[in-house]
């Protein structure tokens, strides 16, 4: 490491505390997904927040709740969800929580044009390398696009954040502030299957065959697909999360990237949830590449991808095939993320395939997931025009090219047997 980068790194090494001093009234910070939040910046935001008027706090899928969550300082620092978290969820719901409605591969273009602000960058990062670099390696996401853009760049340097490869690096020179933890990077672990999930797993599992490249999103249902895919051949990657799951199939042997024709031999991602196992995995490792959303989603980038499959789970799905995956009614649960994007991507894909995946029922099989119409006031996630296979427990249902009767009847055919009827009654009525 050269002496310069050194000594502007001690010369940028701050407390916390003092590192609150790069944000002003009004400024709209913007921090990395999930576990790319940084734990010591915004503990200490948190404590200071009654100095602080009308401070924004923009983040995708926040995991921990930081007192800053607080209803009765919400005119000093406030959160704006990009997609709603564990931390933020109560908050949206109560109505003290702000939400910008967008596709994750569309956060950075937001950025770049105003419509949403970034005035600082609060982000977790590697140790710098002998060349004065970090990797922001947990989330690239939407925050590239914010660092580039950004008054100041306040980094919490952890010996733990993995150094990838990828478009996701940082040079001493654009960092205001460096604060230094240690702590174990969070875990979030797999979800649990069950064998409903087990069942509409095996389903997609028998449609993606050897060599293809896989978007998996996060849920046991998408997890349930993986398990079922440790025996396929030269499965390649090109996804928005790296979790435990793909870090399976790369350990089983069938993840080899090898038949990809878009960025052959490498995984592509722009965020990791998972495990020390899999932030070690990351690690100077030349098959992962680490881009920001804006490269990972771009459905006319993801889409150059040749036999895309794409596994994406809902919450909700009405007899025309319009998603419902991130409200129940009006009341918010997630966000759209990138469940739209990679629809799109593995429609333009050749020999590409989206999977929208869901249970049949809810509630101990006392609500149907497939409706004659969404609920009243439920966030379209994924449009009916997008939408192509539909997987339950019951079947796969294949929309795309067929009439809305002929899509009611697909969805009705894979449906839980209690509800056919009455959706059935219900399609004849509409």
């Amino acid at each position: 490491m050269s002496n310069t980068a050194r000594e502007n790194y001690q010369s940028k090494l701050v407390s916390a505390q003092e590192a609150m001093k790069q944000v002003r009234d009004g400024d709209f910070i913007i921090v990395p997904s999930g576990v790319g939040e940084p734990p010591h910046l915004l503990t200490a935001l948190s404590e200071q927040r009654t100095n602080f008027l009308d401070v924004k706090v923009a983040q995708i899928l926040a995991l921990r709740k930081y007192a800053y969550f607080d209803p009765e300082t919400t005119r000093n620092v406030r959160h704006v969800a990009l997609f709603y978290g564990p931390a933020s969820r109560p908050g949206g719901q109560a109505g003290w929580v702000d939400f910008i409605p967008a596709y994750f591969g569309e956060l950075p273009s937001l950025i770049e044009s105003g419509n949403v602000g970034s005035d600082v960058v609060f982000s977790m990062a590697s140790p710098m390398d002998e060349h004065g670099y970090f990797a922001l390696s947990l989330g690239a996401d939407y925050t590239m696009a914010a660092v580039a853009k950004a008054r100041s760049i306040v980094l919490e340097v952890n010996p733990n954040v993995p150094f990838a490869h990828g478009e996701c690096h940082v040079h001493i020179s654009q960092v205001s502030a460096i604060v230094e933890s240690s702590e174990p990077i969070l875990e979030v672990g797999l979800p649990v299957i069950g064998p409903v999930q087990a069942a509409i797993g095996k389903y997609v599992a028998e449609m993606i065959n050897d060599g293809s490249t896989l978007q998996i999103g996060y849920g046991a249902i998408p997890d349930a697909v993986v398990i079922q895919l440790t025996g396929k051949h030269d499965l390649g990657v090109h996804t928005e999360m790296i979790g435990d799951g793909i870090l399976t199939l790369v350990e089983a042997g069938a993840v080899t990237n090898r038949k990809k024709n878009f960025h052959p031999g490498k995984m592509l991602a722009t965020f990791a949830l998972g495990s020390q196992k899999l932030y070690r995995f990351m690690h100077h490792n030349p098959m992962l590449e680490m881009h920001p959303v804006n490269y990972t989603n771009d459905p006319a980038i993801a889409g150059l991808n040749d036999n895309l499959m794409t596994i994406n789970a809902s919450l909700q799905i009405d007899l025309l095939g319009q998603c419902g995956s991130e409200s129940l009614g009006h009341l918010p649960y997630s966000g759209t993320g990138g469940q739209s994007d990679f629809v799109r991507a593995a429609n333009r894909s050749k020999g590409g395939k989206s999977f929208i995946v869901l249970p049949s029922t809810a509630k101990n099989d006392t609500i149907s997931r497939i409706v004659p119409t969404l609920a009243a006031g439920t966030h379209v996630s994924t449009s009916k025009n997008d939408v192509n296979y539909v997987v339950t427990e019951y079947g796969v249902a294949q929309l795309r090219g067929k009439s809305f009767r002929q899509r009611a009847e697909e969805l009705i055919s894979i449906a839980h047997p209690n509800f056919r009827a009455e959706l059935r009654s219900a399609l004849n009525r509409m």
